[in-house]
């Protein structure tokens, strides 16, 4: 049985293993901390996920609000620079779209969307295609040029489910239902997957991430497909776990992978691990699967 047809027939296995209890604990702690000052007065973190100040130590700045902020022709203080160069380098390192699983907020709603999805049964086939999201991305650009604002900013989900949470969430709820309606009866992971221009950044700045999920023991697996069935990405998979080339990479590097560890959780035959990119020097075969398997 292949994994595409198994992903068909079979039910959608529900990961709640360490992985998922881990971005869940990384996910409501940060938002606990960013609430801790408006809630309760403790000012540890200012700020939201757009520009935050930690501590009164080191700042932090979303890297596409800082480029929307640089193209719209405002003059950007250098700590706001830092900030962003930081999260960049963070990202590069740990994973691109480790923040759409481990710090969004809104991963919570989509992964919400996408478990009662599954289990009242609905099935819609149409998906667009995952390019969307560069071209929202660009469309972003284009229009904080042309209006010398940073344009995704007044439609961009995170911010109104963060600022709703602060303030009352108000017109925050028809955000946020919608992000869930559209997951729920459109498409299943469509907003993370082919919209939200935020991930299609992050996917670009991750390419070359060293931390990722490592097909390690592939050669023990069972084609039962539920990786396939859990993943969020499931292409992401194919070229680390069942490659052409026997010396293929064993990660998964493409940069569509959100390193949520929802394989890893899932997998009865203990075929994932996180680890390294590489282990030991690659092989040429590796080289040339790493571009097979990215697209390049």
């Amino acid at each position: 049985m292949s994994a595409t047809a198994g992903a068909v027939r079979a039910p959608v296995p529900t990961p709640r293993g360490r992985w998922w209890r881990a971005r869940r604990t990384v996910q409501f702690g940060l938002l606990g901390l960013f609430l801790a000052g408006p809630w309760a007065g403790v000012w540890w973190v200012r700020g939201n996920l757009a520009s935050s100040d930690w501590f009164g130590l080191v700042g932090f700045t979303d890297p596409f609000i800082a480029l929307q902020s640089v193209v719209a022709g405002h003059a950007v203080a250098a700590p706001a620079l830092l900030g962003a160069a930081l999260v960049v380098a963070g990202y590069a390192l740990l994973g691109g779209r480790s923040y759409c699983a481990w710090v969004c907020p809104v991963n919570i709603v989509t992964d919400a969307a996408a478990w009662s999805r599954d289990r009242l049964g609905i099935r819609t086939h149409w998906q667009p295609d995952r390019r969307l999201r560069i071209g929202v991305a660009l469309a972003a650009l284009g229009v904080s040029a042309v209006t010398g604002t940073i344009a995704w900013e007044f439609v961009n989900p995170i911010t109104w489910l963060q600022r709703g949470l602060v303030f009352g969430m108000g017109a925050a709820w028809l955000v946020v239902a919608a992000v869930f309606a559209f997951d729920l009866l459109v498409t299943r992971r469509g907003w993370c997957s082919h919209v939200c221009p935020v991930g299609a950044f992050y996917g670009a700045v991750g390419v070359a991430l060293v931390v990722r999920v490592r097909a390690e023991r592939r050669e023990a697996c069972t084609d039962c497909g539920d990786c396939f069935r859990v993943c969020p990405e499931p292409h992401v998979i194919a070229p680390a776990l069942k490659p052409r080339d026997a010396g293929a990479y064993r990660a998964i590097t493409h940069g569509d992978c959100i390193n949520c560890g929802a394989c890893i959780d899932v997998c009865n035959d203990d075929v994932f691990e996180m680890g390294l990119r590489w282990r030991g020097r690659p092989r040429l075969s590796d080289k040339r699967s790493e571009k097979t398997s990215s697209g390049t």
